[in-house]
């Protein structure tokens, strides 16, 4: 008996091999606008409702505007918020006119009171202006392929044309989760800071409710607006299996994220990846101009819907070669799995033999001197 996945979103095609368990799980009925729940590894879509639909996704834009920050370094570097972006609607880390923050605090108080405030004030201090920092956002969501995705404010406030799909959102939230930082932060449902003139000890409380209602909830942000309705894209692991959940304007987004996991943990399954062997670099000043690479023996293992172990690419990333001497055990180079174009995860490669240096042997020629 085949069971049939029915979504109106058409970018992943469902095939077989996604485990018995599949074939008992119940769909979930759901109030979002727009859903979809991925795999956090392969991005392959479990389960949808328009997920390529562009919407209005209010402060959920703040993943992307705390990645940018968390990216640009000197996270602990302190120096005072602009006076003009804090004065700003809406939610609010309680940022007043001469604070002095870090970067890290503008990314906490992003992330858990969802704060317009330390949104605007982050955009300034890296871009200048709230125009500048929007190119910059569009400029990374272009890198990260978000292709029905434009951001036009650092905070999800509405602007003219301001809007992604759930499935960006979650790809975007993907991308973000790869930093520890970020995560930690994301799953923090309290943080302690100094902030302020002069600084002093406040307390963050998160706005992710999920985090203690759901089991191996871990992120990742929420989101209101009257134009978007809830918004909430999160993030949830148990036994190695690792999902990420969106919904726009979603009025029970609690209820339903938890049904959406429900299914998920149901239907998908880690498959342990077949790593390639041969696997060489260019080695320099050694008898051989090749050093042979291992894995290792600790197996990989991914969160998988339809994909099976021979989906996977690989591809060594190294240095253009390794001098010599080199020792076995080793870390000379990291081996990257894609699928579907999209890395899933880097491990390290370790040289699998010693590779000392090149005797070079000096001539020893016997000259003759010839006498008139």
């Amino acid at each position: 008996m085949k069971r049939i996945i029915v979504s109106v979103c058409t970018a992943v095609l469902i095939a077989g091999n996604v485990g018995l368990n599949a074939y008992a799980a119940e769909e979930p009925e759901i109030s979002a606008k727009s859903a979809v729940l991925i795999s956090a590894d392969t991005g392959e879509i479990v389960y949808s409702v328009n997920c390529n639909q562009k919407l209005p996704m209010a402060s959920t834009t703040k993943i992307m505007t705390t990645l940018l920050c968390l990216e640009s370094g000197n996270l602990y570097e302190e120096f005072e918020v602009d006076g003009n972006a804090i004065m700003v609607e809406g939610s609010s880390m309680g940022l007043q006119k001469g604070d002095i923050v870090t970067k890290y605090a503008l990314c906490c108080g992003m992330l858990l009171p969802s704060g317009n405030d330390a949104a605007n004030a982050t955009a300034v201090k890296l871009a200048g202006s709230l125009e500048n920092f929007a190119v910059m956002m569009n400029d990374k969501a272009k890198e990260l392929g978000l292709s029905r995705t434009w951001f036009v404010t650092p905070s999800g406030l509405e602007g003219e044309g301001h809007g992604s799909s759930a499935y960006d959102m979650a790809i975007l939230a993907r991308e973000a989760l790869k930093n520890d930082i970020f995560r930690e932060i994301c799953s923090s449902p309290t943080i302690k800071l100094e902030f302020g003139n002069p600084p002093y000890t406040r307390w963050l409380k998160n706005t992710n409710k999920l985090l203690t209602m759901y089991d191996g909830v871990y992120g990742v942000k929420t989101g209101f607006t009257d134009e978007a309705g809830r918004c909430l894209v999160s993030a949830c692991e148990r036994d190695g299996v690792d999902l990420i959940c969106v919904t726009l304007n979603d009025r029970n987004d609690w209820n339903d994220h938890m049904a959406m996991y429900d299914y998920g943990f149901a239907t998908v399954h880690n498959i342990q990846l077949d790593i390639p062997e041969n696997l060489s670099m260019n080695l320099a000043g050694a008898e051989k101009d090749r050093l042979s690479l291992t894995a290792g023996d600790e197996p990989v293992a991914v969160t998988a819907f339809s994909a099976s172990s021979e989906d996977f690419e690989y591809k060594v990333i190294s240095a253009p070669f390794v001098y010599a001497p080199v020792k076995a055990g080793e870390e000379t180079a990291q081996l990257s799995i894609s699928y579907n174009g999209r890395e899933v995860r880097r491990i390290p490669l370790y040289a699998e033999e010693d590779a000392p240096v090149k005797i070079i042997k000096k001539s020893h020629k016997k000259i003759s001197i010839l006498k008139k």
